[in-house]
């Protein structure tokens, strides 16, 4: 293994082949602090050709590679195995905005740019980029694309897939493929950008990426509406749409527990509404400078709702401080409850009608496999997305962890059997990973799972690309 580490270190400098445990120790860990790996090294291009480079010298050596983008993710499936044989790929020096083209709508960026400055870019240039993640300051557009990431504006906007119009990556064997073109049509085969989408680094690495931009939205009228279940969220939801149209932006649904574990650990956080609910809403509505009547329509929208007794009161901002606020009740969830206890993270996503019955059939399923689970629920109705997660029972006031941990495995079955039999799937936005591999094969069909097993093998013939995640080993 010297051999390849002192040819990397000839590709990209020694200052960029990290092997000092020290050094490392940032990229071996995922964001939950569950998946814990080791790495032969830590290998931090600058350019693509560096990757290319280094992704060829290793398929020569036959080591395997784990591509990271901000290790954000919460399946593991950015961090290395156990073996200490892995070389960790990180794009987290790759950070050139290469170009923007406002009349095109587009801007083409380097994989590793952190979500928040295309963004950032975006509006200096009076346009969108729509994408919108809790982890939006660290994670990167690689990263995004491929775990096909969702956010809180899926629901106007889309999935990360249609927020890309062209892709640059490297093949397991070092060569590149250079998809950016920017074409809104190209009918000429099998649509390789999409095939990279969502693959979590298992068929290549994302160099960098043809990104949508979108008219600017600057207007905005924001609430924070309390409704009595999910089914009244759902109403609320149809009711939304038939007043807003395609200004609808957000529509985010969270539980009580949620909001008390925000309260009790953010600082600065604050109940907006006097009188407690089990369920709230964030709803919001977007539009161009020139689109007026947004808090109207709004207004109109609260006003019928507690007519029909789907919500039962709301706060709406009246400052872009007061609508930071309410997001900040939204946006809190996961760093609250890491705060709090361990905790058992799902990403379902069921059909929107179905959503109302499977919450309340799985609560009491779960009671009973752990009395006092504390379920945290939270996530994008409009889009059916809920992160249906589980913190560890309280027991004389203090968290029971190792209860959690033993029942994880019952937990997590008993949810996806029930998404399963809602026709709905057990990862909506953050991946299959480490994590999920195993579930998500067990419940796909035989010809899914050959479909991809052949993909995989297409163009990863020899396994060197994030082996372990995605799919499971072949037994």
């Amino acid at each position: 293994m010297n051999d390849l580490l002192d040819r990397l270190r000839r590709r990209v400098g020694d200052a960029h082949v990290l092997t000092e445990p020290a050094d490392v120790a940032a990229y071996v860990v995922d964001w939950t602090g569950v998946h814990v790996g080791r790495a032969l090294a830590v290998v931090r291009p600058g350019s693509t050709e560096e990757v290319a480079a280094v992704v060829a010298a290793c398929h020569e050596a036959g080591t395997t590679i784990v591509p990271q983008g901000g290790n954000t993710g919460l399946v593991g499936g950015g961090v290395p195995d156990a073996s200490g044989s892995q070389v960790v790929l990180s794009l987290g020096r790759m950070r050139q905005v290469r170009e923007v083209d406002p009349v095109a709508g587009t801007m083409t960026v380097d994989a590793g740019v952190v979500l928040a400055d295309v963004q950032a870019v975006a509006e200096q240039a009076g346009r969108l980029f729509p994408m919108s993640l809790g982890s939006e300051g660290s994670c990167t557009i690689g990263g995004n694309l491929a775990t096909n990431a969702g956010g809180t504006a899926v629901l106007r906007y889309g999935m990360s897939r249609e927020l890309v119009l062209g892709l640059e990556v490297v093949l397991p064997d070092g060569r590149l493929w250079d998809g950016l073109r920017g074409l809104r049509k190209d009918n000429t085969g099998y649509d390789l950008t999409q095939l990279f989408v969502g693959s979590e680094g298992t068929l290549g690495v994302i160099t960098g990426a043809v990104l949508r931009l979108f008219p600017a939205t600057p207007r905005h009228a924001t609430a924070w509406v309390a409704v009595r279940d999910v089914a009244s969220a759902v109403s609320l939801l149809a009711l939304a749409q038939q007043h807003a149209g395609a200004h609808l932006a957000t529509f985010e649904i969270a539980n009580r527990t949620a909001l008390e574990l925000v309260l009790a650990h953010l600082p600065g956080t604050s109940d907006p509404l006097a009188e407690t609910s089990d369920w709230y809403v964030l709803v919001e509505l977007a539009g161009a400078e020139s689109e007026g009547g947004l808090d109207d329509a709004l207004e109109a929208l609260l006003g019928e709702a507690v007519d029909a007794g789907l919500a039962s009161d709301a706060a709406v901002a009246g400052s872009p401080a007061q609508r930071s606020a309410l997001w900040a009740l939204r946006e809190g969830i996961s760093e609250a409850q890491k705060v709090e206890s361990a905790t058992l993270k799902h990403d379902v996503t069921l059909p929107i009608a179905g959503l109302a019955e499977w919450v309340a059939e799985i609560g009491p399923i779960l009671q009973a496999r752990l009395p006092g689970v504390r379920p945290v629920t939270y996530g994008h109705v409009g889009d059916g997305n809920l992160h249906y997660n589980l913190n560890a029972p309280l027991v004389d006031g203090h968290a029971d962890d190792a209860a959690l941990r033993s029942a994880a495995v019952d937990l997590s079955t008993a949810i996806y059997d029930a998404v399963a039999a809602g026709n709905g799937s057990i990862s909506a936005e953050h991946g299959l990973g480490r994590t999920k591999a195993a579930a998500g094969a067990a419940y796909k069909s035989d010809v899914e799972v050959d479909l991809m097993r052949a993909v995989k093998q297409a163009i990863d013939p020899d396994g060197l690309m994030n082996p372990g995640v995605l799919l499971p080993p072949q037994s």
